[in-house]
């Protein structure tokens, strides 16, 4: 009785308090702290009738009422309305399971246990309750084995009553304890058919929990025997596929880290100040970006990607079209490049440089291989995107464009002589003008400041300044078939002029002689300048 009355105790404070804690509106999604809309809420409900009815204690109010003691089955059945109160037990496990504080894997496995715990007592309780309730205790399933158990101690029944639902349960089945009357066939019957539902439920829910603890390795144990399938079938080299497979094991190692997986559902707001937060003081150290405005850094780093990679792994192939570049934000790289079947170091770069720029705004094929010398973190850095940035930004791109030239001056002579057409390039590019030149329009670009800034010849003065990037090619003063060592007749980058007659005109200048046919390196004439490529070779003459 006093363990009664202090369990009901708490489910009325539990009542009490309900009135006073905040609830989650479903249609609006905003917390509600209103008392009177939470009263009105938890009264018009089910939920008050039913916690009241589940903590009245009805035997001590008809003692009180009567004055006498009543044990009959009736106060039994009003006790069961307390099982209403276990909506709140699972109400916790779901809080729990959704806590990051608390382990999902042990927190389902504690609810697994309570689940079983729940319903072998309750079979267990019951199943003596009818032994109690027959007419004749010895055909019981209980009075066959203990004489007079009405009279025995209640924990001796309660023992026999859980041996009997935990063997019926696993479906050992020992048949020592087994049903002696029709009710308790019935009521066997019955439990067997919930614990096939109760079995499924607790199998599935432990083997969801192992598999899922397993999951990431199974699948980065499938992809390594993808790639050495296919590595095998098409007989690539083994320092290759040693490549694929240190890629592949480092991209589960690092999952955690990687920027795209963890961050691919939050609002792109959020997404931008976490990059900003990670990678912004990395783009300003890049030198290719000191001095530029903060708005330019910040619109930068909002479109960068973070990867990883191994050691001896190649992130940039020599003479591959440039799409991207890259600032190391960790790690250590070797620039490489192959000459006559050979491959030469040339120099090795550190946290805050940049790989495949030269690439990318010369827009030419990658110079160099750069390849990991350790693990190292990059940002990856997109060749449209960069364009479509810098081109509403034109101080910053004269300011980008001058940090681009200061630094291949600054190069190695063993490093500019390996990027074709550097020499005349920077010949070319008269950077007094650009520091002094007049304020650009807005619809100027980073290439067209280049051009202006630059005086690269092959641009007329009348071209008007637009987003688009003027065509790069390269003009011969020969006929095609002719090889000559003459460096008056050698190649020359030009920007693709607006007519052939510009053309013509550039390239007597170029030349010193005056042309009147344009043929490309198979001997096709050219007659129309919109048919022409990016680095097309033109033999004027």
């Amino acid at each position: 009785m006093p363990v009664d009355l202090t369990v009901d105790a708490f489910f009325a404070a539990d009542i009490i308090l309900t009135f006073f804690v905040a609830y989650l509106d479903k249609s609006t999604y905003l917390l509600v702290d209103d008392h009177k809309k939470i009263a009105i809420r938890y009264v018009t409900k089910l939920w008050l009738p039913m916690d009241i009815a589940s903590t009245l204690p009805f035997q001590s109010m008809y003692r009180v009422i009567t004055g006498k003691m009543h044990q009959g089955d009736i106060f039994g059945f009003l006790n069961l309305l307390r099982l209403w109160r276990l909506r709140r037990v699972s109400e916790l496990f779901t809080r729990l399971e959704k806590d990051t504080r608390f382990s999902y894997f042990w927190t389902r496995y504690c609810k697994l246990i309570c689940v079983t715990l729940f319903a072998v007592h309750s079979a267990g309780c019951f199943y003596y309750w009818l032994a109690i309730h027959h007419k004749t205790s010895k055909k019981t399933w209980i009075g066959a084995q203990i004489a007079d158990f009405e009279h025995r101690s209640i924990w001796l029944g309660y023992t026999y009553s859980i041996y009997w639902s935990i063997v019926t349960l696993t479906t050992v089945g020992y048949g020592d304890l087994h049903a002696e009357n029709t009710g308790e066939k019935v009521f066997n019957i019955l439990y067997m058919l919930f614990n096939i539902g109760l079995t499924a439920y607790l199998i599935g829910n432990m083997t969801n929990l192992i598999v899922h603890s397993a999951i990431r390795t199974f699948a980065m144990r499938d992809a390594i025997n993808e790639i050495l399938r296919y590595a095998s079938k098409n007989r690539l080299p083994e320092g290759l596929k040693e490549q694929m497979l240190a890629h592949m094991q480092l991209k589960f190692k690092t999952a955690e880290l990687q920027q795209e997986e963890v961050l691919e559902d939050l609002p792109k707001a959020i997404r931008s100040s976490i990059a900003q937060h990670l990678f912004h003081k990395t783009v300003e150290k890049a030198y290719l970006f000191k001095g530029i405005s903060d708005d330019l850094v910040t619109q930068l780093v909002s479109e960068i990607k973070a990867e990883y990679f191994p050691p001896k792994v190649d992130i940039i192939l020599q003479n591959e079209i440039p799409t991207d570049f890259y600032i190391i934000a960790a790690g250590a790289m070797d620039v490489l490049i192959y000459k006559n079947g050979t491959e030469q170091f040339l120099t090795k770069q550190g946290p805050a440089e940049m790989a495949g720029e030269i690439g990318v705004i010369f827009n030419i094929p990658q110079p160099f291989t750069v390849r990991t010398k350790r693990l190292s973190q990059v940002i990856r850095i997109s060749h449209h995107h960069f364009k479509q940035i810098v081109q509403q930004q034109n101080e910053d791109g004269k300011t980008i464009i001058l940090n681009f030239v200061q630094y291949l001056r600054s190069l190695k002579q063993e490093l500019q002589q390996e990027i074709p057409f550097l020499t005349e390039l920077l010949g070319d590019m008269n950077i007094e003008h650009v520091e002094s030149s007049q304020e650009p329009q807005n619809t100027e670009t980073l290439r067209s400041d280049n051009d202006e800034g630059a005086h690269i010849e092959g641009t007329p003065t009348s071209y008007p300044l637009s987003s688009t990037l003027p065509m790069r090619v390269v003009i011969h003063g020969h006929h095609p078939n002719e090889n000559t060592t003459d460096s008056s007749t050698m190649g020359k980058v030009i920007h693709l002029t607006d007519s052939i007659e510009d053309l013509l005109e550039l390239a007597e200048k170029k030349f010193g002689k005056r042309g009147n046919t344009i043929l490309m390196a198979n001997g096709s004439q050219v007659e129309e300048l919109n048919a022409l490529r990016e680095n097309d070779h033109l033999y004027i003459f």
